[in-house]
């Protein structure tokens, strides 16, 4: 994996500009904060994006990839200022759940998601290096 930073241009701040990866594409779907049996254990902002993040832990691993398999992630979010307000416990979220992982990243604040309770889903893009010499 190659993260991309043409000459010039600012170090982004907890993601990547841009990743050049090769190996095997796994992908999730957009996961919410809720546990595994569907239940919200928190309305908290930062308490569901850390269960989305293990969710998306938990899912990545069914295939074998980890979290600095990670090339991309989108996150869409039901309000700009909760995200905004919660930026260093989602920083420290972040780390607890995915360690120093920084892949492309966007969020899109949104009027609503599909689960009335939902503050955040997030969808993923991993890239599991194929192993060569095999």
């Amino acid at each position: 994996m190659q993260h991309l930073l043409p000459d010039g241009w600012k170090r982004p701040s907890g993601y990547s500009a841009g990743i050049a990866a090769e190996g095997r594409f796994v992908f999730t779907a957009g996961l919410i904060g809720w546990n595994a049996q569907e239940q919200f254990e928190t309305d908290d902002f930062v308490g569901q994006l850390r269960q989305a993040l293990a969710n998306v832990r938990a899912v990545l691993a069914e295939a074998g990839a980890e979290p600095q398999h990670i090339v991309r992630m989108t996150w869409y979010i039901t309000s700009k200022s909760d995200y905004l307000a919660s930026l260093a416990d989602i920083g420290a979220a972040w780390r607890e759940e995915l360690g120093k992982v920084y892949p492309t990243m966007a969020v899109v604040e949104v009027s609503a998601l599909l689960e009335d309770r939902a503050k955040i889903e997030i969808e993923t893009t991993a890239v599991v290096p194929t192993l060569t010499g095999k």
